[in-house]
């Protein structure tokens, strides 16, 4: 019930001027989350909680037919509010409401519902959507992979817009429900745990759900016959792998590398701490593509990854975002540091454990590897630029960062900050300085000046800014027996 408030006309004034805007008239969201290098990526106004995404894909035609249900709740009044999307829409509802829908750039779909909503209301917005995603194309490249036998959406920083309308930012994770339709004989792979598959009249639908915040670029979908393996790790955690049928002469050395999914899991839980996630794996569908990535709880890896033989390197990469890079998340797309660098330090970590070379053997020839008018040594990693987000710096130079920290606060900070910074921020998501931050605490040393070194410094760093014995850099001089396998890891890491 409302109730009408009389007061003298000089009171009134006053109070009209108290009343701050926002509370008067609802406005329009943001189309963008006000991220520096992807102004227009995400949008304002609202939280996603959860996706539940019912698809049908023919994989003879390309064609994806979809309805995607989002729970959210509004942080603002709102008009209207977008949705990060690019293939056709035939319908939205929001709360059960029919509601105008519009688009504008390459991948805003703009709705108005058919009232305005409250701040800190709980809506339900329904997108009833088709397409043929190989055709579409934003800003002239497509996120999405057209196999001969399907189709596969895996891509950084985007890839989303392809295959579900989204809130397309990191700093927005929710679950998810994944249903896909397909037909008998083909499958449809996706994050998380298995959660039903059943046929009828020739389609084969299958359920995946993931139950922790997940970044809508980590959300993935495969479609295509694939030879689907099942494993546990040491705790009990499921493994599940898919193998494309026709890898041709890949295959077995795509094999001898995903096979060994669980035991880099039990390894990278001794390093990282408690794994994340309730569901572990990967997939390699036939997708001539020369990287990988680290879609939550089941990585992608382009079938060139293994073109030169096993590659558990990026297997190691890509099971190390699991922590940093998936349930911590970075907070704008300039902190990409806080992915890549971790994962690329677990390069070395797993060299070290094998016995193949030490980090700080591959540390000393990273260093050596390139002179100091190298333009390698421009790219700064904790700010490369979007032309630069996946520039070798960012993976190298910033695992070059984390061996100086090592060597100047001690394996025991060093290792007690590796478990402690994903247990931190477990579901979150977090910048560099936020890492610096917390390095400092745990060590009691301050650490701005070694990160400003490496992180945000064009020019080569003096040697003695990486540490070290002079004994280890002498040794440098021979290449590490794992040196090739983890350049082509880095390699196949990312693509965009």
């Amino acid at each position: 019930m409302r109730h009408r408030l009389i007061v003298p006309a000089a009171a009134a004034a006053a109070l009209t001027l108290a009343i701050p805007a926002s509370a008067a008239e609802p406005a329009p969201g943001a189309p963008g989350v006000g991220d520096p290098y992807y102004p227009s990526y995400g949008n304002g106004g609202y939280d996603v909680s959860h996706y539940d995404l019912r698809l049908k894909y023919q994989p003879k035609t390309d064609r994806l037919d979809g309805t995607a249900t989002l729970l959210a709740t509004t942080t603002q009044e709102l008009s209207r509010f977008n949705l990060d999307f690019a293939l056709d829409v035939s319908e939205v509802r929001v709360n059960g409401k029919k509601a105008h829908f519009d688009t504008s750039g390459e991948h805003e779909l703009e709705i108005t519902p058919a009232q305005s909503l409250g701040k800190g209301e709980r809506i339900t917005v329904v997108v009833r959507y088709s397409g043929t995603p190989s055709e579409v194309e934003v800003g002239g490249f497509t996120g999405w992979h057209r196999t001969k036998d399907g189709g596969v959406a895996a891509n950084e920083p985007e890839s989303a817009w392809w295959w579900f309308p989204s809130n397309d930012h990191p700093t927005d994770k929710a679950t998810y429900d994944v249903s896909v339709a397909v037909p008998d004989g083909t499958q449809a792979i996706s994050n998380g745990t298995l959660q039903s598959e059943s046929s009828s009249n020739g389609w084969t639908r299958t359920s995946w759900r993931s139950d922790k915040p997940q970044a809508t670029y980590l959300a993935t979908l495969a479609v295509g016959r694939f030879d689907v393996t099942e494993d546990t790790t040491g705790n009990g955690i499921p493994v599940i792998t898919a193998y494309s049928k026709d890898l041709g002469a890949v295959d077995g050395a795509a094999r001898a590398s995903l096979d060994r999914t669980a035991e880099v899991t039990d390894w990278l839980e001794g390093v990282f701490g408690p794994y994340p996630f309730n569901s572990v794996g990967g997939y390699v569908p036939n997708v001539d593509a020369g990287f990988a990535l680290e879609t939550q709880t089941r990585p992608f890896y382009g079938k060139r990854a293994f073109d030169k033989g096993s590659n558990v390197s990026v297997v190691v990469h890509e099971l190390a975002h699991q922590w940093y890079g998936d349930s911590v998340s970075l907070s704008r797309w300039k902190d990409i540091w806080v992915n890549e660098g971790f994962a690329a330090y677990s390069q070395w970590l797993w060299s070290e454990h094998e016995g193949e070379g030490t980090a700080q053997e591959l540390a000393d020839h990273t260093y050596d590897s390139r002179p100091a008018d190298d333009p390698f040594w421009k790219v700064k990693p904790g700010d490369p630029g979007p032309e630069n987000q996946f520039h070798d710096a960012v993976y190298d130079r910033g695992a070059l960062a984390l061996q100086a920290l090592r060597n100047e606060i001690g394996d025991k900070d060093f290792f007690a900050i590796l478990k402690g910074w994903p247990a931190e921020h477990e579901g979150g998501d977090a910048t560099v300085a936020d890492f610096v931050r917390y390095a400092e605490g745990v060590s009691g040393k301050p650490l701005a000046e070694l990160f400003d070194t490496w992180l945000y410094t064009a020019g080569k760093p003096d040697r003695a800014a990486l540490g070290g014995s002079t004994a280890t850099t002498r040794a440098a001089t021979t290449e590490p027996a794992s040196w090739d396998s983890i350049q082509a890891a880095k390699h196949a890491a990312h693509g965009h």
